[in-house]
């Protein structure tokens, strides 16, 4: 009779830890992210601020279609987002195609002093995406205001940043060459405001199969591992 207690109670926790995993991990499927980049050091260089590292920053994050970065800053320190790399390495868009480099923030050196920037920036492609700032003859790139991301499908982009991505610089071929035609358009300043995003909205359900998709193997997966788990813990428990 204890022996049979013991495994309903060792039956009952895990039932309760898996429910609980399930749950989180589906709650983190769902929510796209915001993240401010360098957290609070936000988006200099390190003439100006000697802490900020922004390829430790990146380090450990996850970057996804549909999340945004938020660039917090001043008008003397400007954002540039290329899928370039040569001219992420240069430091320099002034050459850039506009079919892969887009001037995000300018900087305003006729100001007495500088101004706040807040700048919310989608992310709209899949791949490596390369942000830097090109001020003072790309001096500030060259003293670490620079980071590079992969950005990954996710759940794919939400209903309201579609039609952005669809306007959006595209990456360049890496097997082609830096002079790979793309759309020669830039990101619409209509969408410069992250929003909490469910792939469950009503208006992204027919639009957003593929990420269900997505999410349902990642899911699966999860239950997979989670099973493989639970047949350890009833062996053990039997052999108890």
């Amino acid at each position: 009779m204890e022996q049979s207690s013991s495994k309903s109670l060792g039956l009952m926790v895990f039932y309760t830890t898996l429910l609980v995993l399930v749950s989180v991990y589906i709650g983190s499927v769902e929510a796209y992210k915001n993240y401010t980049v360098g957290d609070s050091l936000g988006w200099y260089d390190n003439l100006e601020k000697p802490n900020v590292n922004y390829q430790k920053w990146v380090a450990g994050k996850t970057f996804s279609l549909g999340d945004f970065l938020i660039f917090k800053t001043d008008s003397n320190h400007s954002v540039i987002q290329t899928y370039n790399f040569t001219t992420y390495k240069l430091c320099d868009f002034d050459d850039a195609s506009s079919n892969d480099t887009t001037q995000l923030s300018t900087t305003d050196p006729s100001a007495a002093s500088p101004n706040s920037v807040y700048l919310p920036v989608p992310l709209l492609k899949v791949g490596m995406t390369y942000f830097f700032s090109s001020d003072y003859d790309g001096e500030q790139c060259k003293n670490g205001q620079h980071f590079k991301i992969n950005v990954t499908y996710g759940q794919g982009l939400p209903k309201s940043l579609k039609e952005a991505s669809d306007e959006a610089p595209g990456p360049v071929d890496p097997e082609s060459g830096d002079d790979q035609p793309t759309p020669a358009t830039s990101v619409p300043s209509s969408f410069n405001n992250p929003r909490d995003i469910s792939s469950n909205d009503d208006e992204d359900k027919d639009d957003n199969k593929a990420s269900d998709s997505v999410s349902l193997a990642a899911l699966l997966k999860l239950y997979g591992s989670l099973l493989n788990g639970f047949l350890v813990l009833l062996g053990i428990v039997c052999i108890l």
